[in-house]
């Protein structure tokens, strides 16, 4: 199976998805606030939204070779790793006791960028696909 790496971080971003999911609603409903939450399911959101976003850019790499949607596919599981993984990370920062986390602000924008970099890249091998055909 070609991108075999990228497939396989894909099933673990599906799986970590629902189960940072249900931790959140019953691991974490009593121990932060509505707000807290409201980021941790945030997170949560995003991470399936483009963990199905790498799933279908790897099904079309597969059915067709000379499309390029892997890179796609990292781009969103990057974005994954740093926006996510920054939300859930901010919405715990009390329960874990941490007092510097001034350094997670920056890192969430860096993850939309991230997953705006997977969707134009996206767009453009459309694109390119396009016009090879013509």
């Amino acid at each position: 199976m070609k991108y075999r790496k990228l497939w396989m971080f894909t099933a673990l971003a599906g799986f970590f998805a629902v189960a940072l999911g249900a931790f959140g609603a019953h691991g974490l409903a009593d121990k932060l606030d509505a707000r807290q939450l409201e980021i941790w399911n945030k997170g949560v959101s995003y991470q399936f939204y483009h963990t199905l976003a790498a799933l279908l850019v790897l099904t079309l790499q597969s059915a067709r070779p000379a499309f390029k949607g892997y890179r796609s596919a990292l781009f969103f599981l990057l974005g994954m790793l740093f926006f996510s993984g920054s939300l859930y990370l901010l919405a715990c920062k009390e329960l874990l006791e941490w007092e510097n986390t001034a350094w997670l602000g920056p890192i969430t924008p860096i993850g939309g960028l991230l997953f705006l970099s997977g969707w134009t890249y996206l767009f453009l091998e459309i694109l390119r696909q396009k016009e090879q055909q013509n």
